[in-house]
């Protein structure tokens, strides 16, 4: 709360002394009433939520799609020869180019906010879920053959545990890039959504709602993150403490 306060207060002085351009320095009293008066219309509410539909839809299907990709192509070394390059090239286009694309394939709805937001995270899971199973020490893998154990069990019981905490961390770095690509595609053009706010507002110079919504996403972005966070933990609490 001290920091937060400081914060304030830094800001607070900043508007007072005028510095800037006058349609660019708001108060932070400002920005607080246009945040309540969006509250109070219920515009954040419904518009926060369409942007948070298509992130989570955006974040599964990347997970399930970009997840069993990885892990594959980790379990069939040739394979993941023969198409790393291709992998490689995909991810590093610049996938906000192309939502001008998926903009005109699937419309201004929210399939076209999914699409592009799932370009980019599906290449998270995908990378981190090779690298997983990559990382697992052969020793260990000729153990569990020497042990007797199947294909499918050294998966599930070595390959698949050893792989979890990379694929969690594809879900917080996911996460964060969903709403990345979610937000950018209605900036461009959207039904609804808090990019879509954010464009109407610029256009309009009303920056105080823009930062408060630009605040809001900050916050939402930060609990998303905490709370995968949490999941990663209860689901990896087997694992010993780091140090030990």
């Amino acid at each position: 709360m001290g920091v937060l306060g400081l914060v304030l207060l830094a800001w607070q002085l900043y508007y007072i002394s005028g510095a800037g351009s006058a349609a660019l320095n708001k108060s932070p009293g400002q920005v607080w009433t246009a945040f309540t008066a969006l509250m109070a219309d219920g515009t954040l509410a419904s518009n926060l939520w369409a942007t948070m539909q298509a992130v989570i839809i955006a974040l599964l299907l990347a997970g399930v799609v970009g997840t069993t990709i990885g892990l594959a192509l980790a379990l069939m070394p040739r394979v993941e020869a023969a198409v790393g390059p291709m992998i490689s090239g995909l991810n590093s286009m610049p996938r906000v180019a192309l939502a001008p694309v998926f903009i005109i394939a699937f419309g201004i709805g929210i399939t076209a906010k999914v699409a592009l937001a799932f370009s980019v995270v599906v290449f998270v899971f995908l990378l981190n879920a090779r690298a997983g199973v990559n990382s697992a020490d052969p020793d260990i893998v000729r153990l569990a053959r020497t042990m007797g154990l199947s294909k499918t069990q050294q998966f599930f019981k070595v390959l698949l545990p050893i792989a979890t905490p990379s694929i969690f961390a594809a879900v917080r770095l996911g996460l964060i890039y969903s709403l990345l690509g979610v937000v950018t595609s209605e900036l461009i053009t959207a039904r609804d959504g808090l990019g879509q706010l954010v464009a109407q507002y610029s256009a309009g110079f009303n920056m105080a709602a823009v930062y408060a919504i630009l605040i809001v996403l900050a916050v939402v972005a930060g609990i998303l993150n905490s709370l995968t966070g949490l999941a990663e933990k209860w689901v990896l609490r087997w694992q010993a403490p780091q140090g030990d």
